[in-house]
């Protein structure tokens, strides 16, 4: 098992890694920065040439409660313990992509705790699985997935997709998930992340998921960190 940067310190690194594209790194990284900001020090660190997260930071104006560094080489990673002191967590949105498996191997190699999202298209499986199998699991680092875009109208949906993770694959998952609001699928054209939409019907679905998921991300990477919510 490799010596993760963070490991002797405070901060925690965390990774959200999915070769196959379209799973929706960038929100999971987004929202749950700022589900963690409400109690951390959080930093998102954007190593995808494709800049998503750069796109909805530029959009959220001034609004973002956590630290951006916008899109950097993955060579920074290296240089993040020495962060230890001014942030509890930082998040690193990757790209999606069967082109550029070093600055997978990079980003795992530092980090504490890598987030697999999968969103429910038999087609995902096979490169999610790929993945987690080659990347992932012979570094020995921390790892779950998390159901993405579960559709809440579609009975039955989620239960099933568990199994397959719990039973077919046997693979670590998150007991929170995303269901697919019109809030999420509109945040990053707005800019907005669950610390500054107004909770009301339309939103409080999309606030509960990613507050759900702060909660447990705190719990699995180290009790100290959890606080009052």
């Amino acid at each position: 098992m490799p010596s993760n940067a963070a490991g002797a310190g405070g901060m925690k690194i965390i990774s959200v890694v999915n070769q196959k594209g379209g799973m929706g790194k960038t929100t999971v990284a987004m929202q749950l920065a700022a589900a963690l900001s409400r109690r951390h020090r959080v930093l998102v660190v954007d190593v995808d040439p494709q800049q998503s997260t750069v796109w909805w930071a530029e959009n959220a104006e001034r609004h973002l409660p956590f630290d951006f560094a916008g899109s950097q080489h993955s060579s920074v990673l290296s240089r993040l313990s020495y962060l230890d002191r001014e942030y509890d967590v930082v998040i690193v949105d990757t790209p999606g992509s069967l082109e550029d498996p070093h600055t997978l191997e990079v980003v795992v190699d530092a980090s504490d705790f890598v987030i697999v999202p999968l969103t429910p298209e038999p087609l995902a499986v096979e490169p999610t699985m790929r993945t987690i199998q080659r990347f992932i699991e012979p570094r020995g680092v921390r790892f779950a997935v998390l159901l993405n875009r579960i559709d809440p109208r579609i009975q039955g949906q989620l239960e099933a997709w568990k199994e397959l993770l719990d039973v077919t694959l046997g693979v670590p998952r998150f007991d929170a998930c995303l269901r697919q609001y019109k809030a999420q699928a509109d945040a990053p054209v707005l800019g907005s992340l669950v610390t500054t939409v107004r909770d009301n019907r339309s939103t409080q679905g999309a606030i509960w998921d990613v507050t759900r998921l702060g909660l447990e991300v705190t719990e699995q990477l180290n009790p100290q960190l959890q606080g009052a919510w």
